[in-house]
């Protein structure tokens, strides 16, 4: 049966990753902290196996965060594809980690124990789960709107990812760790909005 199907794509190591700290903010996120080298490499496997499934084609809808690491990903995968422009989404921004941010990435498994317990917790400054999984799953809802019988790719973030992945699996935003986690520059099959 027809219909749009959607897909996404984390971005590949990025600076922030590599030097194993927290860049959340659009202040910091969307002019800087863009993708390593290994990162560019990793997005290019992807989409290129990807593509080699017939999952991913030129006439593929790409939409990205702003942030640049995301941007650098989203612009691999548009030349690998020989794709059109691409679309830059603030829905698809990174989730807000408030008080870690520029802090060390360990903190990233307090949190998620925490969105285990209560997926609108906003302990210290940060986004609650419940919130980044309406934002990305509304613009999801507004492409579904949009577009016909189109294969969408979502360039954006491990968290929001997990929390997109929830919606389309029908389970709680709470639950998003227990979804299998998203490789740097990995793309990954979302599914058809039912």
């Amino acid at each position: 049966m027809p219909g749009n199907v959607f897909f996404g794509l984390r971005h590949g190591e990025s600076e922030a990753n590599a030097a194993g700290l927290i860049v959340s903010e659009p202040a910091r996120g969307v002019a800087a902290w863009g993708l390593t080298p290994t990162g560019r490499l990793q997005v290019g496997e992807s989409v290129r196996a990807a593509a080699a499934r017939g999952e991913l084609t030129a006439t593929t809808f790409i939409y990205t965060s702003d942030f640049l690491r995301a941007r650098d990903t989203a612009e691999v995968a548009r030349t690998t594809l020989g794709a059109g422009a691409v679309r830059l989404r603030t829905a698809l921004r990174e989730r807000a980690f408030g008080r870690h941010e520029g802090g060390p990435n360990t903190a990233y498994e307090p949190v998620w124990r925490r969105d285990r317990e209560d997926e609108a917790h906003t302990d210290g400054g940060v986004e609650a789960a419940a919130a980044v999984r309406e934002r990305t799953w509304h613009l999801v809802l507004d492409l579904e709107a949009a577009l016909t019988d189109q294969t969408v790719l979502l360039v954006g973030h491990g968290d929001p990812l997990q929390l997109l992945a929830t919606a389309f699996a029908g389970r709680p935003a709470g639950e998003h760790r227990a979804l299998p986690h998203w490789a740097p520059g990995e793309v990954r099959r979302l599914g058809a909005v039912r």
